[in-house]
């Protein structure tokens, strides 16, 4: 019997033969994440650092499960002994088409990242919305209340979780940032009812959705304090940054969800701005630690989480 190292991953086919692929592994995987890519991934670093610290005898790990591969890999786990998953990129939307039960937070915002098990139906949470909240709220010492909030990426799960939390938390004002503008158009139009009431002054908008093009995006810059990146870009060295930094302003508050070992093209051009800005790892850590919670009903460790991944 042999624990395996967190950074090894399983795929579609392991599943398919679990009982042989892990026959094995001691303690026994019970908890994961689905996604694609998902080496890069340090969830299991920190959850296996929860699970260590409350002496639960079980084991997180990675899973390369591609889009076309979620209905089949989420079948097979329903007839494991798993407690639970996290979706991660490209599944958090297509996730909740394909669960039982989805409670207020994943369904309100149309997108799960936290699925549990219970009698092998699964039931789907968002812990993406309060995890981002958290972190801003520690890395900034700032609430989303009080914030014009600019999302790049909206139209994924990411970007439609932090646009409903900004929305719940009232924030100033609220404008979406996508290639694909059809994309950001139905979760626009059940946002719309939030920012109802004026609180801006002057002409602008308290809620918009803008084409991702330079033009669009300067335009909308001088009215917004909290920039948050939830595309991929930054996850590849070579990336160029979402915004540059000639259109960032001192004032400006730069959360990139992206986090890596080096600070990405983003923050450097917060950097070269004179801005604040922060990565995604304390998102990482609080959406972590309250999955931890809903798959176990107690309160996550989350002095050893934090520790787990350096933060």
């Amino acid at each position: 019997m042999n624990e395996r190292s967190t950074t090894e991953r399983y795929t579609l086919p392991d599943l398919e033969n679990w009982s042989e692929v892990a026959r094995d592994v001691n303690p026994p995987i019970r908890l994961g994440v689905f996604g694609d890519p998902v080496a890069h991934s340090l969830s299991p670093q920190m959850q296996n650092a929860a699970l260590r610290a409350l002496e639960i005898n079980m084991q997180y790990a990675r899973f390369h499960i591609r889009a076309n591969e979620l209905r089949s890999a989420l079948r097979f786990l329903r007839e494991l002994d798993f407690v639970g998953i996290n979706l991660t990129v490209p599944h958090k939307i297509a996730g909740l088409t394909q669960i039982d039960v989805a409670d207020e937070s994943a369904s309100r915002c149309g997108a799960a990242n936290t699925l549990r098990l219970d009698s092998k139906k699964f039931v789907g949470s968002n812990t993406d919305t309060e995890g981002f909240s958290r972190a801003v709220r520690s890395e900034f010492s700032i609430d989303l209340r009080d914030l014009r909030v600019m999302i790049l990426g909206a139209g994924g799960g990411t970007g439609h979780a932090i646009a409903w939390q900004c929305a719940l938390e009232n924030c100033e004002r609220l404008v979406l940032v996508n290639r694909t503008l059809a994309k950001t158009s139905s979760i626009l139009e059940r946002l719309r009812p939030f920012f109802a009431e004026p609180r801006v002054l002057g002409p602008v908008a308290r809620l918009e959705a803008v084409r991702w093009d330079e033009a669009a995006v300067r335009a909308q810059l001088a009215d917004i304090d909290l920039i948050v990146n939830v595309t991929p870009l930054g996850m590849n060295p070579s990336d160029p940054a979402p915004i540059p930094a000639r259109l960032l302003a001192p004032h400006h508050i730069v959360f990139d969800c992206v986090y890596g070992p080096s600070r990405t093209r983003l923050l450097r051009a917060a950097d070269e701005a004179g801005a604040r800005g922060a990565n995604g790892l304390s998102m990482l850590l609080h959406q972590g630690a309250l999955s931890f919670s809903i798959w176990f009903n107690r309160e996550a460790p989350i002095a050893a989480m934090r520790s787990a991944i350096a933060l």
